[in-house]
């Protein structure tokens, strides 16, 4: 059995090491989205148009555009589903925001649709789902993206200027501290959409009341700076394709499509379309990816783990962040200068960091105490250097714990708004990440030292105070639902299977396996496996006229390395059967190379699916590594598999 787990871990970690750049880092690949493309085919027709009426459009740029407009429509006439209407990525199920996003960019480019019968198909899926009641109906109180989508498609043509929510930009010009009270009907990281939709809708739908036109008029210069300074080097705001496309449609429809912001966002537009004339949601999750990588490889990979820290600490943030106001210390999920820091992002940083320095540690007779693949012990320099980042980064995360214990994605106490609140999620990755740093804070400098009991102390207290969040979010059922992923199989689209995973690795690291909330965790985990022997499908519980979903590498992987955590594993016999079946289910997908394909489990803010061809690779080789690790060494399981429960081919 042990071989086979070996086997197929060779496999897809040699895939995953293929997969990280000669500078040591991951940068990964995002999927290609209909959506991130539709926005910025309507972004560059809106911005060209206006620059045109404003004679500041050179012709070179011009031409460029216009082939990036029609390269865009063609990718998206291959790629409208059966039912008529179009997914977030290509392996995602039809949806009315995306679908009116797209034929809001065939409305504006005006182009000649083929086939024929495209836009007329679109037009009945968006009936079928109720049009614009549809679209409130799925965002509800957020306008974060309703609101966007709505300007949109006032822009085409496709709405009135009276149903696109009349957004209080004039707010955003207020102190920063002040967000958290005014109860804004966006989250912290769309000030930018904020302000540039509702000054189109000011200029195309003026307020009736005169006071609200005065101050608004009067605030129109200052919520541009704002939107300005806001503005990252890149000219991508939060390196979104859609977001960067709203904010200069939106501006230019307002009557700035010569302002610097609208230059800016356009020339990153351009710079990030592929070659098929599609983009995709972001620029990518290179900090992420590196993260997630670093921690799912056994010790035994040859990794340049000097190079990679280097990387992982020059990506720290070392200001306060324009967006969110956040201290110095966090990481976001690029390296682009539009990246925010966040707690997962961190989270994964420290995590990631504290593994490659423990590789690199010698012991008291100077020899390495490490595989020799990891090389380059720590000298006192870096050392220092590298305790000093994790100081920081641990403080961070004690900042923006929120009230109720959890912690959110951005900034704390924002509000309510879906990746604002505090997510499981979020929270038990913070949980892992200082209870791995919590031991080292004396070995800081003598600066951080002095502070000591303070820090350790919070850490115990952060971690104490965040478990009561968990406990209390957890559902009667056992289950944990995340905010950052997904599952189109669940009615909901909730992702339980990667939300409990989560979590019970939070309890898995701080030696609390034997709580009777993470007893709970593992009992549902094991009865949301699919009869399959995977996990994430629709395989236990297919609803009648519903397509079927099948089992995905993330999800069985994430289930799996959670599982073989779990206690019962050494004494009961059926927990064994299930995680040899799930392991089996796993081995049989990669002999057959499907952990090559991934599945669109990533939700991105305001509902946007996307799927990341590194996650399978990652999920997988994570769980093959812990399995090969338990199964190695514990001598109950080993009985048990010699006494005829071996590891065999699912039949699949």
């Amino acid at each position: 059995m042990v071989e086979r787990l070996q086997t197929a871990y060779k496999s897809v970690a040699a895939d995953l090491m293929a997969a990280s750049h000669s500078s040591g880092y991951w940068p990964g690949r995002l999927s290609s989205s209909p959506l991130a493309t539709a926005t910025a085919v309507s972004g560059l027709v809106c911005c060209e148009l206006e620059m045109q009426r404003k004679n500041c459009l050179q012709k070179e740029w011009s031409e460029k555009i216009q082939l990036l407009i029609f390269s865009g429509l063609h990718y998206l006439a291959k790629h409208q589903n059966e039912d008529g209407g179009w997914g977030d990525t290509d392996r995602s199920h039809s949806n009315i925001a995306t679908t009116l996003l797209v034929r809001s960019a065939f409305q504006m480019a005006g182009a000649p649709a083929h086939p024929e019968d495209m836009l007329p198909r679109a037009d009945a899926y968006i009936a079928r789902e109720g049009n614009i009641r549809g679209l409130r109906k799925r965002y509800g109180k957020d306008k974060t993206f309703a609101a966007p989508i709505l300007a949109n498609m006032a822009i085409a043509g496709l709405t009135e200027w009276k149903n696109v929510p009349s957004l209080p930009f004039e707010w955003a010009c207020l102190p920063q501290s002040t967000y958290r009270f005014l109860r804004l009907p966006v989250v912290s990281y769309a000030i930018p959409a904020l302000v540039a939709v509702g000054l189109a809708r000011f200029r195309n739908a003026t307020p009736y009341n005169p006071i609200s036109r005065y101050v608004r008029k009067k605030c129109i210069t200052k919520g541009l700076r704002l939107v300005r300074e806001m503005q990252p080097e890149s000219g991508g705001f939060l390196e979104a394709i859609p977001l960067t496309s709203f904010v200069a449609m939106c501006l230019s429809s307002a009557g700035h499509a010569d302002h610097p912001v609208v230059a800016s966002a356009i020339e990153f537009i351009a710079n990030s379309v592929r070659d098929d004339g599609s983009w995709p949601i972001d620029t990518n999750l290179s900090v992420w990816n590196t993260s997630l990588s670093v921690s799912a490889l056994s010790d035994e990979e040859e990794l340049p783990a000097a190079s990679i820290r280097d990387w992982l600490l020059a990506r720290q943030q070392t200001q306060e962040h324009r967006y969110t106001a956040a201290s110095p210390g966090g990481w976001s999920w690029t390296e682009r200068s539009g990246g925010v820091p966040d707690v997962d992002d961190t989270s994964g940083a420290l995590l990631a960091l504290r593994k490659l320095i423990e590789r690199q540690q010698t012991d008291p007779r100077g020899e390495e105490s490490t595989p020799p693949v990891w090389k380059a012990p720590l000298d006192d320099d870096t050392r220092e250097h590298v305790h000093l980042a994790a100081h920081l980064g641990t403080g961070w995360l004690l900042d923006v714990q929120n009230d109720n214990g959890g912690w959110p994605t951005f900034c704390r106490g924002w509000g309510k708004l879906p990746f604002d609140r505090s997510g499981t999620d979020l929270t038990a990755h913070a949980i892992r990440a200082l209870s791995r740093w919590s031991d080292l804070e004396r070995s800081a400098t003598p600066e951080a030292s002095s502070a000591e009991p303070t820090v350790n102390s919070r850490v115990e207290d952060a971690i104490a105070r965040g478990f009561e969040f968990l406990e209390a979010a957890q559902h009667e059922d056992g289950r944990w639902l995340p905010l950052w992923f997904g599952n189109q199989a669940q009615a909901d689209q909730s992702n339980p299977i990667y939300g409990t995973a989560r979590v019970l690795m939070a309890y898995r690291d701080t030696d609390r396996l034997q709580s009777p909330a993470a007893r709970r965790g593992w009992d549902w985990l094991l009865s949301a496996q699919d009869l399959g022997g995977g996990w994430g499908g629709s395989g236990r519980h297919i609803a009648k006229g519903q397509p079927h979903e099948p089992s995905s590498i993330e999800e069985t992987s994430l289930a799996l390395e959670a599982l073989l955590s779990d206690p019962k594993l050494k004494s009961d016999a059926s927990v064994q059967h299930m995680i040899r079946k799930g392991l089996a289910w796993l081995t049989d997908s990669i002999e057959r190379g499907s952990h090559e394909e991934a599945s669109p489990i990533g939700l991105y803010f305001a509902k946007l699916w996307y799927y990341e061809r590194l996650y399978p690779l990652i999920f997988a080789t994570s769980a093959l590594a812990r399995a090969i690790q338990v199964f190695s060494t514990e001598p109950q399981i080993q009985s048990a598999e010699s006494s005829g429960r071996v590891l065999e081919k699912t039949g699949r």
